[in-house]
């Protein structure tokens, strides 16, 4: 029998997320660190909204792009948030989630062969959306020493001329880090001086703990280079509702919105008309859900330092990155044994890319009372593999 199965398909290794997280499931008195996902509710207000969307037999089809309401409430965001001007109508698209969105960009722009730069550790996503457009993924490595920043040197030491799209992974999974200003105007120069596009990824935008959030679309020149993609899961706790989108120059957007048009029709409804609500009036819910992250953010990595481990100070997103370096083990290893002796789980840095081996990453997205409970755990951990080095001393 012929195998029915594409060789494309099966040369991507499913997520290393997920693993760790099928085992957690089993265990009884289990902690779990590792998903990305707001312990918050999502207001009520927005929930309201999409049940009272339901109660008025709101359930038929949107146009692909999206509710107008939506895409003009999403314009409006750019404008007062970043500046930035985009015809809601034509540059604008409503999709399932950042991923569906970061998808859409990829195949939208790729011919076979193009070459992707993706700066790593980073979301998972990346790479096989990249590969299942016909593109190959050329990982940057990015360094601790550097606070996990994309740097000038670092973007041009890996650009051939079939480069054409770069991803900009900032407020960075896995490892918290972001872009400055100054840091985006030396990678958009790049950017225009190669003639490249990017791809920048914004979801975690609203978790930003040092000043305002700054996007590479806002540089001289970008606004035409760049797809803006972000989305509803991080910011307003919203992950089960499935819906993220992009903006850009309209003749990338036209052809983003034509193969959506074709592969999902359009993003749930109810879910359209939550987030009209959510863009509207909750600038406030992000004010505190925020407010929530950061105490935790200062209380793990001010944790984490005491129990001897290197951490930089990560300003965005909902993780922190520690290094494992100095315990001779794998993140792999560290991270199995700490499951299955602690019933603590968090993700091995090795998940988000080769070069975040000898890192973990740890999520806050939790309570700081589990954050407290794990980390009594953890400690106990850290203080029997001191105990077990000393022993071989």
């Amino acid at each position: 029998m012929r195998n029915p199965l594409s060789k494309t398909i099966t040369g991507i290794q499913p997520s290393g997320i997920r693993k760790f997280f099928d085992v957690v499931s089993e265990m009884e008195g289990a902690i779990s660190l590792g998903v990305g996902e707001p312990d918050f509710d999502t207001p009520w207000h927005i929930r309201e909204e999409g049940i009272y969307s339901l109660e008025k037999g709101r359930t038929f089809y949107t146009s692909n792009a999206g509710l107008k309401d939506l895409r003009v409430a999403i314009a409006e965001y750019f404008r007062r948030r970043l500046g930035l001007t985009y015809d809601p109508l034509k540059e604008v698209v409503v999709t399932v989630g950042g991923s569906e969105a970061i998808d859409l960009g990829l195949r939208a722009m790729l011919d076979p062969g193009d070459e992707v730069l993706i700066p790593q550790p980073s979301y998972v996503s990346y790479v096989p959306c990249t590969i299942l457009a016909g593109g190959v993924p050329v990982p940057i490595e990015l360094k601790a020493e550097n606070d996990f920043r994309l740097t000038r040197e670092e973007l041009l030491e890996k650009i051939t001329p079939k480069t054409k799209v770069l991803i900009m992974p900032f407020p960075n999974n896995p490892t918290g880090a972001i872009m400055e200003e100054d840091d985006l105007r030396a990678v958009a120069e790049v950017v225009a001086e190669k003639d490249l596009y990017v791809i920048s990824d914004e979801i975690y935008s609203e978790l930003t703990y040092k000043g305002e959030h700054v996007s590479i679309a806002q540089m001289p020149g970008m606004r035409d280079r760049t797809i803006l993609i972000n989305g509803f899961s991080k910011a307003y706790a919203m992950t089960g509702w499935r819906l993220g989108y992009a903006a850009g120059p309209r003749e990338i957007l036209s052809q983003m919105v034509k193969i959506h048009q074709f592969a999902i029709m359009c993003a749930p409804t109810t879910s359209q008309y939550a987030a009209v609500e959510a863009l509207r009036n909750g600038d406030e819910d992000i004010a505190q859900m925020r407010e929530a992250y950061n105490e935790r953010r200062r209380y793990l990595v001010s944790e984490l330092r005491n129990l001897g481990m290197d951490c930089f100070e990560p300003f965005g997103a909902f993780y922190v990155f520690p290094s494992i370096k100095r315990f001779g083990m794998t993140s792999d290893e560290f991270a199995t044994r700490l499951l299955m002796e602690e019933k603590l789980a968090i993700v091995p840095g090795n998940a988000f890319g080769d070069c975040g081996e000898g890192f973990l990453r740890i999520s806050y997205a939790y309570s700081l009372k589990d954050l407290k409970k794990a980390l009594t755990r953890l400690k106990r951990f850290v203080a029997r593999l001191d105990a077990e080095a000393a022993a071989k001393e």
